[in-house]
């Protein structure tokens, strides 16, 4: 695949448990290209969330390769890594993981100003992205006043705030009703889309995993 925003290539990765060795990855191949969204399928327990970690530079692989735009982020040092994280990727989980003390609107800004960014650009940029999630009108109320929903909306906008170029989702509805779950994956695929950046999304979902571009599914440690 030309032009891809992430590939790996022989990604493994093992843990100790006592005197035995668990080997949870494999061998993972896999390239995403710019502005493509695949959903990432498997049972509980499969690995989907140690993969994630790898990607998302959480983790050291055990062997194999991470290239993020080109750059091979197992060459690099905790720095580097930190700066591709901060500059490259966004995150959204499955539990929203919004700071309670501050509101919406300051959730978004915080990253943002870790990053370097002027409070006031960074005030501009998150009023924009709750705009185009429908949340302009809760940007003040702090978590505990908005719903899941609303919640989790707020947490996609966060991951958006420093314009990453993949963003990484561990089960971003799992923790909403149905009905719920598939208006915020909407929203996100669609603001994903408007912005042209790629994601990988981890899910049971099978209804919402067949409405991205492409499904992968881990098994035993491989992915096909």
């Amino acid at each position: 695949m030309s032009d891809a925003v992430l590939k790996l290539s022989g990604l493994t990765r093992e843990f100790k448990q006592g005197g035995e060795t668990l080997q949870v990855l494999k061998g993972i191949d896999l390239e995403i290209g710019k502005g493509e969204i695949v959903a990432l399928v498997g049972q509980s327990g499969a690995g989907k969330s140690t993969l994630l970690h790898q990607i998302g530079l959480l983790d050291r692989p055990s062997t194999g390769t991470i290239e993020i735009e080109g750059k091979d982020a197992t060459k690099m040092n905790d720095h580097q890594r930190t700066m591709l994280r901060r500059s490259a990727l966004g995150f959204v989980y499955q539990f929203h993981y919004l700071q309670p003390d501050f509101s919406a609107e300051e959730n978004i800004i915080i990253p943002q100003m870790i990053a370097g960014r002027a409070r006031k650009d960074a005030a501009t940029r998150a009023d924009k992205l709750l705009g185009a999630l429908g949340l302009s009108a809760r940007a003040s109320h702090r978590p505990a006043r908005l719903s899941g929903g609303e919640q989790q909306r707020v947490a996609i906008a966060r991951a958006l705030a420093n314009k990453p170029h993949l963003i990484l989702a561990d089960e971003p509805t799992g923790n909403l009703d149905p009905e719920t779950a598939d208006h915020v994956f909407s929203m996100l695929v669609r603001i994903v889309r408007q912005t042209g950046i790629s994601a990988l999304i981890a899910t049971h979902n099978l209804d919402l995993a067949d409405k991205m571009d492409r499904v992968v599914e881990l098994r035993d440690g491989l992915l096909s």
